[in-house]
């Protein structure tokens, strides 16, 4: 199967390696040029002339960008050329609604939404986790694909459910950074060595992934970006969304949602979503 890539970001660039690696990358394609020229250069790849070409000239197609908009842009310029039987795995975070307009665009091929979680250490290492909305069949057509992303891998059922799956996903990632944040935080104040108290920790009930791989960012006060605080702002933003077409509001993305757009009018935005500490530290006045 010869696959292409679109959306060469800090996850994209590290996805379209591994399936380089996997012998399946043919092509790859970005909005700046510089980010596939370079990848291309050095995986000795080709670099699609536009998204119309490289439908053209592969049988599936990865998208990782970053916005729903960016999503319908990419699928509408790619639907016109798609081979019958294509596949398109739509990587990014959006909405479950956009999922099932991007697959509206697409006749004679198969759209499936694929949004993964791991951060920018579970691209590089091929050890993501994908959930996917789709066909059943095209899902298992897409299998080496994926297997050559990530480690987890589920289908939840037809269009949309990754994304909602995906959504779920983010809520428990804002309640946990805010509880990590609030907690280191409190523990600087009561004068604790951090380090200690991270590895101890680290073993603990209370324990997560975030924890172990973020609080060091918290004691180092640099947040350099795993998941940026915009980027995880709009998928917050994609909940809440979703909530409200039950007439819900959900207190944790409410919150978080709150932090983040401080952080962002404070000029943090691109900073990854440790940088939540900021705030907290300055409840004790830090």
């Amino acid at each position: 199967m010869r696959a292409g890539f679109v959306g060469l970001g800090a996850m994209g660039m590290h996805m379209a390696r591994n399936l380089h690696r996997a012998g399946l990358l043919t092509t790859v394609w970005n909005r700046t040029p510089q980010n596939s020229q370079a990848l291309a250069a050095e995986l000795d790849c080709r670099v699609a002339t536009s998204l119309a070409s490289l439908a053209a000239e592969v049988d599936a197609v990865v998208v990782c960008v970053a916005a729903d908009a960016d999503v319908l842009d990419v699928v509408g310029k790619l639907a016109p050329s798609l081979k019958a039987g294509s596949l398109i795995l739509d990587c990014s975070t959006v909405s479950a609604q956009t999922a099932q307009r991007a697959a509206e665009m697409v006749r004679g091929s198969d759209f499936l939404d694929c949004p993964v979680s791991g951060g920018v250490e579970g691209a590089r290492d091929a050890t993501l986790v994908i959930m996917a909305g789709g066909d059943p069949q095209a899902f298992e057509r897409s299998r080496p694909i994926l297997a050559a992303l990530g480690k987890t891998i589920t289908h939840f059922g037809p269009i949309g459910s990754g994304q909602a799956a995906k959504a779920t996903n983010q809520i428990m990632c804002a309640g946990i950074i805010e509880a990590i944040a609030e907690a280191m935080a409190f523990a600087h104040a009561q004068g604790l060595p951090l380090t200690q108290l991270v590895d101890t920790l680290g073993k603990g009930a209370g324990s997560s992934w975030y924890f172990v791989h973020r609080a060091p960012n918290m004691i180092r006060e640099s947040y350099p970006a795993g998941f940026k605080v915009r980027l995880h702002a709009k998928d917050l933003g994609i909940c809440r969304d979703m909530a409200a077409r039950f007439g819900v509001t959900l207190p944790v993305v409410e919150r978080v949602l709150d932090a983040y757009n401080e952080l962002m009018a404070r000029g943090y935005g691109d900073e990854d979503i440790s940088a939540t500490y900021r705030l907290k530290a300055e409840l004790f006045g830090a």
